[in-house]
């Protein structure tokens, strides 16, 4: 199963660099970065949405923007840089910061590559705040102490790319299964990262 739901091929994003070479026409080689609005310029060819496509998208998407100049347009796209899947550790940690998920790690982890937990540190009331859309935030309160103290690992969370793991300083009274993104904010304070 080529593509499918267990490994995805990867779809162009913002930021993202490509290199874009033509067998024929070197002269039309180019690397470009995706902008913000999910297009490209490409030289001669002109503007090109790229933003969700798959590497073999973008080569057929390149190829056809050059039809009209090229007689047989056969073009080579590469991956050059992109977002590495990262995670966020913040709240009564030492180092609160964006960090690189390179592995699978769990939330307890994650607190310590942000350098661990402050005398502060509320660690019986960890939150991870996991993005289910551009809308909805989903939160799951872990209690660090007694699973760390018990040796319950089963329980720690693992982390997908864009987690929030925050670490309050008091008492956390309630908070709902479900947020908005604007109410997230409650929680953490964005200056800090």
């Amino acid at each position: 199963m080529l593509g499918g739901n267990r490994h995805p091929l990867y779809r162009l994003r913002p930021s993202d660099v490509v290199e874009i070479s033509f067998t024929v026409a070197p002269e039309f080689n180019q690397t470009l970065t995706v902008q913000p609005d999910g297009y490209v310029m490409l030289k001669d060819a002109g503007m090109v949405e790229v933003q969700g496509l798959n590497l073999a998208e973008f080569a057929a998407a390149v190829e056809k923007a050059y039809r009209g100049y090229l007689h047989d347009p056969q073009v080579a796209v590469a991956l050059k840089d992109f977002e590495r899947p990262y995670f966020v550790v913040g709240g009564q940690v030492g180092r609160p910061g964006k960090y690189e998920l390179r592995t699978d790690t769990t939330v307890a982890e994650a607190v310590q590559i942000a350098g661990g937990l402050t005398p502060a540190a509320k660690h019986s009331q960890v939150v991870l705040f996991r993005r289910v859309n551009d809308d909805l935030v989903e939160t799951r309160l872990l209690n660090l102490k007694t699973m760390l103290k018990q040796r319950r690992l089963k329980e720690d969370a693992h982390l997908q790319p864009g987690d929030l793991v925050f670490v309050p300083q008091n008492e956390i009274s309630k908070i709902d299964r479900f947020l908005t993104k604007p109410s997230v904010s409650m929680y953490v304070d964005p200056t800090q990262f």
